[in-house]
């Protein structure tokens, strides 16, 4: 094997030490196979460049995998004699292969409900183009439903460099109610999306909401969150849903996607409207069917402000966090801990079109006693908060809960921290937490410059520092109805320093090589599973999920970082998604439900 110092610096990570067993296609040892007597594969891919992100950085050229584990990597002979005439052995044609990715902070669970819903705009260079897909699926959908754009996109992506106007939406869809996400900050509805909610000139604002009115008063379509999100949130909610049978349809659709770009392992942070028991059943069906192609755990999400230490205390009756509940072991869906939004006076605001919102006062002791049960039943617990107030005001409430109750063990991640202090970083290191980040400033960065600048732009978020310091850090996207889906643009930014749009925002000593970014969308978030002893390098006794490039990740030209995608992923030794040459390997992707949904509408 050769090392990957002689291709780019190594960059040391210390990560933290949990480990819960739960697999996808069940119970996976840390052992090799050999060490049980038994020395043939199942599968070998061979005539690659395997990035194996193991201690050392090694590259090798085979990889054997046996009961879903990695058996052994190596050069194509040594690998060679794990071969018997039963083996599936795949040749990669000098493909890179890297370890699945892992998404340590999306909302896979609440977008596999809606993704057959969704016009993606993910990847569509103009606007023109964008508005061209809004009235091709207006012509396809039927009356009673909606053409809906929910994140995953900005202005700056566009030649056009803009946000589309409600006029343009209108010609594009005279006859079909079209709603149009744009990050957390504002909401497009054209006139028949208007029409169809009953928005009229008398209609009050709602709370945490504006209604953009023109000079006689009448709603323009423009809908904006101040001071927060609430009217985003009730509007897209009063939208049909799909039926239970199509949302089944749905999250494997949108499983498929995300293992077409080399995901196979998420995180799910909850998220708004996200109910658990009920919206998580579609999942748990997924699971006793065998039919996950990505491992999931999840958080849970608070609904009801003022009723979230009640939820808590009733859920802790109904889960086992991190020991993974017998009905769901098998399957790899398991439940991890409670979050991101631990108390709704406790979350910050992540608009940076609008100042910077205060935490409520008083909201501490109403966290104290939540982090306390926490400490008490031992559930780990993912915090929401951009700026560095508020990541303070919540250090406050941890330090007192670990002086009363003990947070030793106990795994707790503060989400995004973008605008983190130095010495905030040194009081999650001290505490021994964890900083899951995302690429939403590739999507609003240039509206940070504009109201912070470019020096405070230039370390948002302090990604090295972090790593300097020994805090676990996770790599994530927070989709999708802010940021896309899609790991490689969470990659690209880390690595490049540049918006979506080509902006740039961290200084060059402030980005991440390849190898150190890549390492924190795999082994990196696999701390915050407590799973990093499992996965996300490829070495004997580690889960085998990989993905095979489109092309090398270590040597494409910076910017085409944005365009990779898997060609072949592995999830647990079984292939579960396969392109091009490699098509015949795979499954068949199934028709989208119902027949008129955007998934099947090309989108170049």
């Amino acid at each position: 094997m050769r090392s990957l110092k002689t291709l780019l610096s190594r960059t040391s990570h210390r990560l933290g030490v949990l480990a819960i067993t739960a697999s996808l296609f069940g119970a996976c040892s840390h052992t090799a196979s050999t060490t049980r007597g038994e020395t043939h594969a199942d599968l070998i891919l061979h005539h690659g460049k395997v990035v194996t992100l193991d201690a050392e950085n090694r590259i090798a050229s085979a990889i054997a995998i046996r009961d879903g584990n990695v058996l052994a990597v190596g050069s194509d002979a040594e690998v060679e004699r794990y071969r018997t005439g039963e083996t599936q052995v795949i040749d990669l044609g000098g493909r890179t292969v890297i370890p699945g990715l892992n998404d340590s902070h999306i909302h896979v669970i609440r977008g596999g409900l809606n993704y057959n819903l969704e016009l993606r705009w993910e990847g569509v260079p103009s606007l023109a183009k964008a508005l061209e897909l809004v009235r091709l699926q207006a012509d396809r959908t039927p009356a009673g439903q909606w053409v809906r754009v929910v994140g995953g996109w900005s202005e700056f992506q566009f030649a056009e460099r803009r946000l589309p106007t409600v006029a343009e939406l209108n010609a594009a869809a005279p006859k079909t109610p079209v709603f149009v996400l744009y990050l957390y900050g504002k909401a497009l509805l054209n006139q028949e999306a208007l029409r169809v909610l009953g928005i009229t000139k008398d209609t009050p604002n709602p709370p945490g909401g504006v209604i953009e009115r023109d000079a006689q008063g009448n709603p323009t379509g423009m809908l904006v969150a101040k001071p927060d999100a609430f009217i985003l949130y009730s509007t897209l909610g009063r939208l049909p849903k799909l039926s239970p049978e199509e949302q089944v349809n749905s999250t494997r659709q949108f499983m498929r996607e995300l293992n077409r770009l080399g995901v196979t392992s998420t995180i799910d942070a909850g998220g708004g409207g996200q109910n658990f028991p009920d919206d998580y059943a579609v999942g748990t069906e997924l699971a006793k069917r065998g039919e996950l192609t990505l491992r999931i755990a999840y958080y849970l999400f608070a609904q009801k402000r003022g009723q979230e230490l009640q939820d808590y205390q009733r859920w802790s009756t109904m889960t086992r966090p991190g020991t993974n509940a017998d009905l769901l072991r098998p399957n790899g869906y398991e439940m991890e801990g409670a979050g991101e939004n631990v108390l709704w006076e406790a979350a910050d605001f992540e608009n940076f079109l609008e100042p910077r919102p205060d935490l409520q006062a008083g909201m501490e002791p109403k966290l104290e006693e939540i982090l306390s049960l926490f400490a008490e039943k031992g559930w780990p617990f993912r915090i929401h908060a951009t700026y560095d107030e508020s990541i303070s005001r919540i250090l406050d409430v941890i330090e007192r809960v670990k002086e009363k109750r003990g947070l030793e063990n106990l795994r707790f991640i503060i989400d995004h921290a973008e605008t983190i202090s130095e010495r905030n970083l040194a009081r999650v290191a001290k505490l021994g937490g964890g900083i899951a980040v995302q690429d939403r400033m590739a999507f609003q960065g240039e509206h940070f410059i504009t109201r912070y600048g470019k020096e405070a732009a230039s370390h948002t978020p302090p990604v090295k520092r972090m790593l300097e310091l020994g805090i676990p850090v996770g790599l994530g996207t927070d989709a999708t109805r802010v940021s896309s889906y899609n790991l490689w643009l969470s990659l690209h930014w880390l690595v490049s320093g540049k918006t979506l749009g080509g902006t740039a925002l961290n200084a060059p000593e402030a980005r991440l090589d390849r190898v150190t970014a890549l390492r924190l969308a795999t082994v990196g978030s696999a701390w915050f599973s407590g799973e990093e002893k499992l996965k996300g390098t490829l070495e004997p006794g580690r889960y085998a999920d990989l993905a095979v490039l489109s092309g090398d990740y270590l040597s494409v030209p910076e910017d085409d970082i944005k365009s990779l995608e898997s060609v072949l992923t592995v999830v647990g030794g079984k292939v579960v998604f396969a392109a091009g040459d490699f098509a015949p390997l795979g499954p068949a992707a199934a028709p989208a439900q119902p027949a008129w949904s955007p998934v099947s509408l090309p989108r170049n």
